[in-house]
């Protein structure tokens, strides 16, 4: 499976935003030659949608709370660009995904493709794990230590591998990547994070499938740790 984020967008200035605010609050339009349909607030969640793989009511509130009463007008501004808007409100998360033709091929596209790495799909995996055994026994907020992160990759490292080092910087680089998308949220206690209810429905049933047959043939046996039972592929394909 892939995600998809957009290339060639610089990131958001606080004091960028604060400036249009006052401009917004000067006039209808907030530039010269200004023809947009949307209200300042509505074009901010439109473009944290495109920015961002998702957002939600806990990562992204101010946008959130956007989408949630203009979720029709987000909607048909990002299938003018191919892409479709999900929205999971029992979880409060919001992502994009390409739109497909009905008649097969591809839309030309605005995002790149960017798979996640084999590591990094372990982390999510086992993240999912966490998150569904924590929810299912009542716990509000479900926590993870890096150190615990770690363990579990290096539990799936290949018989024959080698070099150590690199598969710990791998590893490593792997928990950035997933916190850096949001996924991770960091908390007052170093290298322990909180699991945002976002990783279970970003997660569809191929990326899992896919994982589970990678590490069939990287180790050349079922890997411990992940079964192919109903629990773990418990989830609708596309959302």
């Amino acid at each position: 499976m892939s995600t998809s984020t957009e290339a060639g967008v610089a990131p958001w200035d606080e004091t960028d935003e604060i400036e249009a605010e006052e401009i917004a609050a000067e006039s209808v339009s907030l530039f010269e030659g200004d023809e947009g349909g949307l209200e300042y607030a509505e074009r901010l969640a439109l473009v944290t949608l495109l920015k961002q793989r998702f957002i939600s009511a806990r990562t992204h509130p101010r946008d959130w709370a956007v989408l949630v009463e203009q979720e029709r007008t987000l909607r048909s501004r990002l299938n003018d660009l191919f892409l479709e808007l999900h929205v999971d409100r029992e979880r409060e998360v919001a992502w994009k995904r390409q739109a497909t033709p009905e008649t097969g091929g591809r839309f030309p596209t605005l995002l790149h493709d960017v798979p996640w790495s084999r590591e990094e799909t372990l982390v999510l995996v086992h993240l999912r794990d966490r998150l569904r055994a924590g929810t299912g026994t009542g716990e509000a907020r479900v926590f993870v230590d890096r150190d615990d992160l770690l363990d579990h990759i290096a539990g799936f490292r290949p018989a024959h591998a080698t070099d150590e080092a690199a598969d710990e910087r791998r590893a490593r680089n792997a928990v950035l990547a997933i916190a850096k998308a949001g996924l991770l949220i960091p908390t007052a206690t170093e290298d322990r994070y909180e699991i945002s209810e976002a990783v279970e429905p970003l997660m569809p049933l191929e990326l899992l499938t896919e994982l589970l047959e990678a590490l069939r043939r990287a180790n050349g046996s079922e890997p411990a740790g992940i079964e192919a039972d109903d629990e773990l592929f418990d989830v609708e394909e596309e959302q």
